[in-house]
């Protein structure tokens, strides 16, 4: 019994520091930036959630350690305080990184494969599956030689029976 409240306070203690561990890492990952407007602040908030790190695997520059997403941050947070406004901050971010920063890329032609694709691989599908499905239902005509060799199969079956 002793040895298992031991073993109990142990397990508290070592969650309780690896929890308090991860919640000063966490905070200590976005830096605190000053605003004098909290339009601006919301804008922020919303513009580095919707931003994506060019170096991380899908992450937002909010979640990212990444050096360049902590550019990323400082230069949204100069370009807002400077009076910017969120589509010339996205703008700016494209221009420089491509289509990938932001979570929601424009519908472009040479981006058309992407949406298109799966309709089409889907279609391509379903046509093969109808003319297998029909060539399959549409029955062969048996040649003469055949014909003859099935009466005999059959007679031969009878005859067994």
């Amino acid at each position: 019994m002793r040895t298992t409240t031991l073993n109990l306070l142990v397990l508290v203690f070592t969650l309780s520091l690896a929890a308090s561990g991860w919640s000063v890492a966490t905070a200590a990952s976005l830096e605190t930036y000053a605003f004098d407007d909290p339009r601006k602040e919301a804008l922020f908030h919303e513009l580095i959630d919707e931003l994506r790190c060019p170096k991380c695997q899908n992450q937002s520059i909010a979640e990212s350690d990444a050096p360049l997403a902590k550019d990323l941050r400082d230069r949204t947070y100069i370009m807002l305080q400077n009076g910017a406004s969120k589509q010339e901050v996205i703008n700016y971010m494209v221009a420089r990184y491509g289509d990938f920063v932001h979570y929601q890329p424009p519908w472009q032609i040479s981006t058309s494969i992407l949406w298109w694709g799966p309709v089409g691989i889907i279609l391509i599908g379903l046509l093969v599956v109808f003319i297998r499905a029909r060539a399959r239902v549409e029955p062969d005509e048996l040649t003469v030689e055949e014909e003859q060799q099935l009466a005999r199969l059959r007679r031969t079956d009878k005859e067994q029976d």
